[in-house]
């Protein structure tokens, strides 16, 4: 029997991810700090260090998804491990700022970040498993916006807090995952009644399955999945330094400049899911990365004096052009609204088309091959764009022009996704 659709119940759900977002926008922002001043790491071993995240989380992931597919017990499949997992991370991470020595602080970091991929992919396939399938694109844009939220919240409010107290921002995290975890205990209900298999396939024999379909919809959608993940990595792990080696401007107006993106992206992702509902999500995904392409192909083509041309006073995420002017909007800032749009078209459609493959039963081994896909191009994209801006002699224009190739290819393969659209409702 399938869930009933209701705003309200997504919106409470969507706290988890709030949560979450926190939590990594404040590691993300501090821990390098951290890694730095408190313990002298070199930049290399920092790189590392943040990158063990996306190792444990591509091992931990899909392997948990497809576990919490199997789990029976009262409480759901998901529930038990957001239940044990998430008080771990917040203790854990809320010990991260007090530890005084390297090892303690190894610690903290990697109990933070086994029981964070513990939960993590049962709090997303959540999501499909309370809502219809003729929904799951507007609740993902609901959950992403919320998620966006907490990215803000991250950067501003735990900003502000770190000055205070270097402690008060995970102090915050905790608290905030803490409290996603007893709201999704207290009024998020899972299914009662599954669908019956005798067959439950790990992710990687699901994975062997879809390799051997001769509808090779999943295949194209996965391989999708970590080419455009790889081209947005670009702006993800290089957009500062591009903006400082290529457009001239400080590293600081670069992360503002940046923020536009992310602000669009935030402000569209519900929408994206209302869009999807009404055209389909293969021709919305399409149009995003058509979007995206066009963004960072304007700005490779476009020199630094025309990206730079203010259109307009923009206040909190323009840039000022001169020392102690106004905040503007530039030409550069228009292109990366248009991409962040086209971004939220992209990322807030894949998850609902990628469970929407399968049904009930594997919801969280197909919410693990998303992750295993996206994590596995989290990894490889840095790596990629680094090497294409040594092989250039450190230009960093040239991720603008490797991005959109990576965009392309996926646009390519949505092409031949036939599977993963919203399942009409009978009845």
């Amino acid at each position: 029997m399938e869930s009933r659709f209701t705003y309200g119940k997504i919106f409470l759900l969507s706290f988890g991810f709030l949560g979450g977002s926190v939590i990594w926008g404040v590691y993300n922002a501090f821990v390098p700090i951290f890694l730095f001043q408190k313990f002298g790491l070199a930049p290399a071993m920092i790189g590392f260090f943040m990158s063990l995240d996306n190792i444990a989380a591509l091992f931990i992931q899909p392997a948990v998804g497809a576990w919490s597919d199997r789990l029976r017990t009262p409480l759901g499949r998901r529930l038990p491990f957001i239940l044990v997992g998430a008080p771990i991370s917040a203790l854990a991470f809320g010990f991260i700022p007090l530890a005084a020595v390297l090892p303690l602080f190894v610690a903290c970091t990697s109990t933070l970040l086994l029981s964070a991929a513990l939960w993590r992919t049962p709090a997303v396939a959540l999501m499909p498993d309370v809502t219809p399938s003729a929904y799951r694109s507007q609740a993902n844009g609901i959950i992403n916006f919320m998620g966006g939220i907490g990215a803000i919240l991250a950067y501003v409010i735990g900003g502000m807090l770190y000055k205070l107290n270097p402690s008060f921002p995970f102090w915050l995290g905790s608290v905030l995952v803490l409290l996603s975890a007893l709201i999704l205990f207290f009024f998020i209900k899972e299914p009662t009644e599954y669908e019956h298999s005798e067959e439950q396939p790990s992710v990687f024999a699901s994975l062997r399955s879809e390799l051997k379909s001769e509808d090779k919809s999943a295949l194209r959608l996965f391989l999708a999945i970590l080419f455009w993940f790889i081209g947005y990595s670009a702006l993800e792990s290089f957009f500062t330094l591009y903006a400082q080696n290529y457009l001239g401007i400080n590293a600081g107006d670069g992360a503002t400049l940046l923020s536009t993106f992310i602000v669009f992206f935030v402000l569209f992702a519900i929408p994206s899911g209302w869009i999807a509902a009404k055209i389909g999500r293969r021709i919305t995904i399409t149009m995003g990365l058509v979007m995206v392409m066009l963004a960072m192909l304007f700005l490779y083509l476009f020199p630094p004096d025309v990206l730079l041309t203010g259109l307009g006073a923009l206040p909190v995420v323009g840039i000022p052009l001169v020392e102690g002017g106004a905040p503007m909007l530039t030409i550069a800032g228009l292109l990366l609204i248009f991409g962040g749009i086209g971004w939220a078209f992209v990322n807030i459609n894949s998850l609902p088309m990628v469970v929407d493959l399968t049904g009930a039963a594997r919801v969280g081994t197909y919410t693990g091959l998303y992750y295993l896909f996206s994590t596995l191009a989290a990894i490889v994209g840095p790596n990629v764009n680094g090497w294409a801006i040594k092989l250039s002699g450190d230009n960093y224009n040239i991720i603008m022009l490797i991005a959109p190739f990576f965009m392309f290819v996926a646009m390519l393969l949505m092409l031949g996704v036939k599977r993963g659209e919203a399942q009409i409702i009978q009845g």
